[in-house]
């Protein structure tokens, strides 16, 4: 599966921005995707997960009240919605990909088998 991140971009505090995830390659019917973030000097944090197939959706507790994960089938995209951006979102925002990923793993890095490259967000307060 190759995936490709884009949208990212400078934003004011407040602002909104959606990201776009574009897989290509494989079917993704038993697929997890996910969005991971990693700001300068952390770690890849994740914070949300959608299962391909029934569109189910998982988010990080810090992030469930503003952020938002959907897929387009027809486009093979998943997207994820940021609103209310914060100074502390700024970071480079990762889409991965798995397939059979059970709910436990979907938090964990390493279970993922694709990446795409980062599309970078920066929030200005």
């Amino acid at each position: 599966v190759q995936l490709q991140a884009f949208g990212g971009g400078l934003v004011q505090f407040g602002g909104s921005l959606r990201l776009s995830c574009a897989a290509s390659g494989r079917a993704l019917s038993n697929y997890v995707i996910a969005w991971f973030r990693q700001a300068p000097g952390k770690e890849r944090e994740f914070v949300a997960a959608i299962r391909w197939s029934n569109g189910g959706s998982y988010y990080a507790a810090c992030v469930k009240a503003r952020f938002s994960i959907s897929r387009d089938n027809a486009k093979n995209t998943v997207y994820l919605q940021i609103n209310s951006l914060k100074p502390e979102d700024t970071a480079l925002y990762y889409c991965a990909a798995a397939p059979h990923l059970i709910y436990s793993s979907f938090g964990v890095p390493s279970s993922y088998d694709f990446w795409g490259h980062g599309t970078e967000v920066t929030v200005s307060s």
